[in-house]
């Protein structure tokens, strides 16, 4: 096991020493490409949101250096040969910012946000960046209106992101959606969706802004790449909040994400900690905000969609003909890519957590109509699930989990409180979110009805 440091620099005559503590491997994050640009996609988002009307704050520049450092630990440093348990990496980061002793006064909340969500051990460490890079936000120029934009959301390319940007316009707003241009097949699915709602609401200004960041195999001297990706949604909500602070007035960035996979009770008990993934869970959401408030920026994060389940989200979708039209272009599956195998290309497993609970919210939001899109396995009860496969093995998970809640219905309000701490969450949140989840196991229950598993 190695500890790693990423140490940010703002370009070759940033050459400050960074002391190394025993047993520590230093790799340098270079910040800047040519003399002044910023790189990583950050420089280019910047250009992209001045395009818009849009220009970020420098302490917006800073919250996407630190998600820069984050992002590249988290899909660098490998957990299988730089862990001693195949899974706990010690990582240390050291973020050049403007305000330093503001962002150290966040970083114990930052810290603990951070190994909430990825089950890793996270130290912050922040130094003043160079004084030749004091200021590297462009200067806003003097205007009487500000940006068009009266809505912040993220826009993943999932079923989720696609019903919320529907109710946004269909309401009349016009909303900034934030796009992290990552794995292929998902990055395919936000353009494509973004494209077909630019087509079916002309005129109107509403727009995206899409960050492409990614570090190459080798950048961690002497370890693989790590494929978990359990730090993405760090990435995610810090591009959204870098974008909130160029719209002039306080903001509220959107992450719409129905309440079953927010909380996301593991289904089994084996499914804990490192295997449960946390990305929209309340406490991780309440952690930000706090971050936020230290930080002194006048914006939060909230899930609009805490207390319904997805199959409500689609019932309730604005714009039904809409959503049937374009829900099978959305992408949530975790691996869209495993059909290859026999031959097909990327497409829907139809088998996976996030693919079953998406199947039965369109079983559930389509009707009477079924649901238009092609899975690889496309019929779940025409043979046996084989429990030994992934095709069988959520399917029967999920079927342990409704059966468990049926016979003690008394155990909702017990089990959501394993995949993480709710105290930020009242009383009356508290028993919402375990209705929500009674109510999301019902709704995968449904599409579940007549399918068989078994071993073997």
């Amino acid at each position: 096991m190695r500890r790693h440091v990423i140490t940010g620099r703002y370009g070759p005559s940033d050459r400050s020493r960074m002391p190394l503590g025993d047993g520590e491997e230093e790799t340098r994050l270079d910040l800047v490409v040519g003399e002044r640009s910023l790189g990583h996609g950050i420089g280019r988002a910047l250009t992209d949101l001045s395009r818009l009307g849009v220009f970020p704050s420098e302490m917006g520049v800073n919250v996407l250096v630190l998600a820069a450092h984050v992002h590249a630990a988290d899909t660098r440093v490998s957990r299988d040969s730089e862990s001693q348990d195949g899974w706990t990496r010690e990582l240390r980061l050291v973020v050049p910012v403007a305000d330093p002793d503001r962002w150290q006064a966040a970083a114990p909340i930052f810290v603990r946000l951070l190994n909430f969500l990825t089950g890793d051990h996270w130290s912050l460490g922040f130094r003043a960046r160079p004084r030749g890079f004091a200021r590297v936000a462009p200067t806003p120029p003097a205007r009487l209106l500000g940006p068009a934009f009266d809505d912040l959301a993220l826009f993943s390319g999932g079923l989720d992101s696609l019903i919320g940007a529907i109710d946004a316009l269909e309401a009349g707003r016009t909303p900034l959606l934030i796009s992290h241009a990552g794995e292929g097949a998902t990055s395919d699915a936000q353009s494509t969706i973004f494209e077909a709602l630019k087509a079916n609401y002309r005129g109107r200004a509403f727009d995206r802004l899409r960050l492409w960041m990614a570090f190459p195999d080798g950048f961690v001297r002497g370890s693989a790449g790590e494929n978990t990706t359990r730090g993405r949604s760090f990435l995610f909500f810090a591009l959204g909040v870098f974008a909130g602070t160029g719209l002039d007035q306080s903001f509220t960035l959107k992450m719409p994400e129905n309440g079953l996979i927010a909380v996301n009770v593991p289904l089994d008990p084996l499914r804990l900690g490192a295997l449960s993934t946390r990305t929209t869970h309340p406490f991780y959401i309440a952690r930000w905000n706090d971050a936020l408030h230290t930080l002194g920026m006048s914006g939060r994060i909230e899930n609009p969609c805490w207390d319904r389940t997805k199959g409500e989200m689609a019932e309730d979708c604005a714009n039904p003909a809409l959503l049937r039209r374009l829900s099978p272009s959305s992408l949530s599956c975790a691996s869209p890519t495993k059909g290859r195998w026999r031959g097909h290309g990327t497409q829907h497993c139809g088998y996976c957590l996030p693919r079953l609970i998406r199947r039965a919210a369109l079983l559930r939001g389509l009707r009477p109509d079924i649901d238009p899109t092609v899975y690889t396995v496309p019929n779940l009860t025409a043979y046996a699930l084989d429990t030994r496969q992934s095709e069988g093995v959520q399917v029967r998970s999920f079927q342990l989990a409704i059966e468990r809640l049926r016979a003690r219905p008394a155990l909702a309000p017990i089990l959501i409180h394993k995949p993480g701490p709710l105290f930020d969450e009242s009383p009356q949140r508290q028993a919402a979110l375990a209705d929500v989840y009674r109510r999301g196991l019902e709704e995968v229950g449904a599409l579940l009805t007549g399918v068989r598993t078994r071993p073997g």
